[in-house]
């Protein structure tokens, strides 16, 4: 199945992935303008009818950029929606990205065969992410036309799985798109993404140090002095494990090394420290350890482009 004639404008194949609180419209910007999928979570905006607004403003700024710019013109930019049942916007939202026919939709726990419809009908595509094999079939089933393979070392909600085996399990029935998540921050694992059978990289914690993110300072200068040795994963803070910034669990009160174990009374410990998941308690990926510094979007993807260039050479690709 061959990739979606969408990607052909990519500079990078990367798409940056949906950041909790932290995506944004000026982030999507930058990164579209510099040549990779922008992408932010629906429920981001605030109140629902700011949807609208954000995607309406991505639309005229990339359309502006087009125009300006014919010889590079911007990437695709993507909305997440969050398809479980506790989602109460989930309608509402879906309206509004037909109403703008966002090129495309990265859908989240859970698929939907009226959503992947919804999509299409607009000329849209869908990518769904999952955490293992099983999932990914079910995605298909219902019509997803990609996947987003969510490995072991992802910031957030991530998978338990080597990236290794999640690619080749998946890549023995599945010819279609495919992106790895998983603690890539450099361009040379971009490539080793797609060696590994992947078309596209799915980049996240990195872009929470740039100035156009909506995080704040303290978040920032976390990611830049942490490394994979910093990431606690637990599935205290929101019921399903995920791995967070070691930095933000002892700020909130709570010993990264001795974390209750999940269920109805340790989930009380946003009551008892006020801290928030998300909010007080950061999300991270295993790779930023090469993050030194809060750097632009644009100039961060210009460091992956030639990370991404001089790893090709070196393997004469």
């Amino acid at each position: 199945m061959p990739v979606p004639a969408i990607f052909d404008r990519l500079r990078l194949p990367v798409i940056g992935a949906p950041l909790f609180i932290v995506s944004n419209p000026d982030l999507v910007i930058a990164q579209c303008k510099s040549g990779i999928v922008g992408s932010f979570p629906a429920l981001n905006a605030r109140p629902q009818s700011q949807l609208d607004e954000w995607i309406h403003q991505i639309t005229e700024e990339l359309a502006a950029h087009d125009r300006d710019h014919p010889e590079a013109p911007a990437a695709p930019f993507a909305v997440n929606q969050i398809v479980h049942r506790s989602n109460d916007r989930f309608e509402e939202d879906m309206t509004t990205c037909a109403k703008w026919k966002v090129p495309i939709v990265i859908t989240s726990l859970g698929a939907r065969e009226d959503l992947n419809h919804a999509v299409h009908d607009w000329g849209g595509i869908t990518l769904h992410d999952i955490i293992d094999d099983r999932y990914a079939h079910k995605a298909i089933e219902k019509g997803a036309d990609g996947i987003i393979a969510v490995a072991a070392g992802a910031g957030g909600h991530a998978g338990k799985w080597s990236p290794f085996a999640l690619v080749q399990e998946i890549r023995k029935w599945f010819d279609g798109p495919l992106i790895l998540s998983g603690a890539i921050a450099t361009g040379g694992a971009v490539l080793a993404a797609q060696a590994m059978g992947a078309d596209f990289a799915y980049i996240g914690s990195p872009f929470i140090a740039t100035p156009e993110a909506r995080a704040t300072e303290e978040y920032k200068q976390a990611i830049t002095e942490g490394g994979a040795a910093d990431i606690v994963t637990s599935a205290l803070f929101t019921g399903v494990s995920g791995n967070y910034l070691r930095a933000s669990i002892l700020a909130a009160g709570l010993n990264p090394d001795d974390l209750p174990a999940p269920g109805p009374d340790a989930m009380n410990f946003q009551s008892a420290t006020g801290a928030k998941a998300w909010r007080d308690i950061w999300g991270s990926g295993q790779g930023i350890g090469v993050v030194d510094k809060v750097t632009p979007a644009a100039e961060l993807i210009d460091r992956l482009a030639r990370e991404y260039g001089d790893a090709r050479r070196r393997l004469s690709l």
